[in-house]
Formats: C-alpha cells, structure tokens, sequence
C-alpha cells in the first residue's frame, strides 16, 4: 500500500475545513441536476456554519459562507444564493493601504495628538480664544516633557518646540504670561497616585475590620 502525502493531494483553497468539505464541494460541481446542486450547495453551506459555531454571532455569517463557498468552487459553482454571486477580484482585491500616524516630527514624546491640537489652534482666528488654546497646548507640552524627563524644563524650550511644530505660525517667546509650574504639573500626577493609593488602603482596613 503506497503513502498518499497532502504535497501530492489537490490544493486546498481553505485549509480551515478540510479536505472533506472540498470533496463535496467538488462533487457539487459535478452535479446537472439545478435543483439537485442547489440542495447540495445550502447542505454544504449548513456543515461549514456548525465547523464554526463561534463565529454565528459574527454579522453576514451566512454572507461570509456563501462567499467561501463560491471561493472553493474556484467561482464554477451555479447555484442559487441568497446573496449576490461574488467575483475573484471582488474578493481577492488588496485593501488599500493605511497610512501612517504623522509623529510629532522628532518629539515623539508629545505624542502624535499634540500635532493634531498644533493644526486646529492655526485654523483659528486671532483672539483670546485662541491665544487660551494656544497655552494650553503649550501647558499639555510642558506636562508631557515632564512625564518624559521627569525632571524641569524652561518655557522657553516648549515655545521652541511649538514654534518648529507649527511651522512658525505660533510664536510664544517673549510672552510675559508663563505656563504652569513644572512642580504643579508633576503634583498633579503625584495626588492621582496617591488618591489611588489611598483609597486602596482604606479598602484593606475596611475589609479587615470586616473580618
């Protein structure tokens, strides 16, 4: 009795369910008989959709079966579907590509949102609100060096920063009001932890006096 190996078998379109599942489909293939193949093809359909049960609550499950069923026909089956018949390239088409987040150029420890709050502060018109969102982006930026560093930083650096980020267009140097303490910034932080901190002791006492 002579091996038989899977390199030597016909190709599977869909390993996923086995050679079994594409011998019927080819013998569905085989069928004259419309009515015939059409009973043969909603048979098929039905076995494939209890290999998958977790996918049931998955929406078009049925869509999504019909189509892989039409694929490991090689798109020859004639039957009728309750869904339109798929095409190869409709389903074999490459997603467009996605582009890339913009960084915030060579900051990356700004994050790719201050970016974002950069663009919209320069579509905005001159006046109090947006000389208000323009420091409190630089204030977020102030915040966002320190979590990086850890440590201080002059205001001058975030309005360099700024200044490079918006292509020149928001300029803070030389402005007489200065962003927030670095040691306002970093409490800010330090009270969250320690609130959090807090409320975790608490929650221990409490479940020992429980006891």
């Amino acid at each position: 009795m002579e091996l038989e190996y899977n390199s030597e078998r016909e190709h599977l379109i869909i390993p996923e369910y086995g050679r079994h599942i594409q011998k019927l489909v080819n013998h569905c293939l085989s069928i004259e008989d419309d009515v015939e193949r059409n009973k043969m093809a909603n048979a098929i359909v039905n076995v494939m959709g209890n290999l998958q049960p977790h996918l049931r609550d998955v929406p078009d499950f049925q869509h999504k079966l019909w189509d892989q069923l039409f694929m490991m026909s090689d798109y020859q089956l004639e039957t009728e579907s309750p869904y339109p018949k798929p095409s190869r390239e409709e389903l074999q088409a490459k997603p467009e590509k996605l582009p890339y987040p913009k960084s915030a150029s060579k900051y990356r420890f700004y994050g790719n949102n201050i970016q974002t709050m950069i663009d919209v502060a320069l579509t905005w018109e001159d006046g109090e609100k947006k000389d208000a969102l323009v420091y409190a982006i630089a204030n977020h930026m102030k915040k966002c060096y320190l979590n990086w560093n850890k440590d201080t930083v002059e205001d001058v650096i975030i309005f360099k920063h700024l200044e490079e980020l918006s292509g020149g267009k928001l300029v803070l140097t030389g402005a007489k009001e200065e962003l927030s303490e670095s040691k306002n910034l970093l409490r800010k932080k330090s009270n969250k932890h320690s609130n959090s901190k807090n409320t975790q002791n608490q929650g221990k006492r409490y479940s020992k006096r429980k006891r």
